[in-house]
């Protein structure tokens, strides 16, 4: 009798989870990232369309990130968690600049906040101010916002809180997206 009960019970669980969409999405989402990326919003090459203004690298455009990995992140200096998550998002750089493109882009911010930022804590991560509009689709509502873009412009992150950029779950995502 006590196995039946065990029988239907686990019978039950796996009901749940194959047949509770929800579920069994996060649990996809968890143990497959691949099924993360099948599934992205993609921005469109007008949506790449911003002028940037470079603080410690040149001027450029948005676009000349297109059909590339891509780490966008959303910050200002006077943001407490945007800062916090700075020293990740450094290392991270210094291990994935050669795979992954990184555009940071200061909102609300004034250059020389901005300067003297980076220079007093040796920052070197590319960082812009937005010379032109910037889409809606990734348009911060709260900072900081980061997106992973692939190089086909998927969104395959996004967060908008400040988080540990340089944890092991993050480089094996990005190992998926690189290959």
């Amino acid at each position: 009798m006590k196995k039946l009960i065990i029988y239907v019970v686990v019978l039950a669980v796996l009901g749940i989870v194959f047949l509770v969409p929800g579920i069994r999405n996060t649990l996809k989402d968890m143990f497959f990232p691949v099924a993360t990326i099948e599934r992205a919003v993609h921005i469109e090459a007008d949506d790449y369309d911003v002028d940037l203004q470079g603080i410690n690298v040149a001027n450029t455009n948005m676009k000349n990130f297109r059909n590339k990995p891509v780490f966008l992140n959303f910050w200002g200096t006077w943001c407490a968690p945007c800062r916090k998550e700075w020293p990740s998002i450094q290392r991270l750089y210094d291990r994935r600049k050669d795979q992954v493109d990184f555009v940071l882009i200061a909102m609300e911010d004034q250059e020389p906040a901005v300067r003297k930022f980076l220079k007093e804590n040796n920052y070197t991560v590319p960082v812009y101010i937005a010379q032109s509009p910037i889409s809606e689709k990734i348009l911060p509502k709260a900072f900081p916002t980061t997106f992973l873009l692939d190089e086909n412009g998927r969104i395959l992150i996004k967060e908008d809180a400040a988080t540990d950029w340089d944890s092991e779950s993050i480089h094996q995502f990005i190992d998926n997206i690189v290959k």
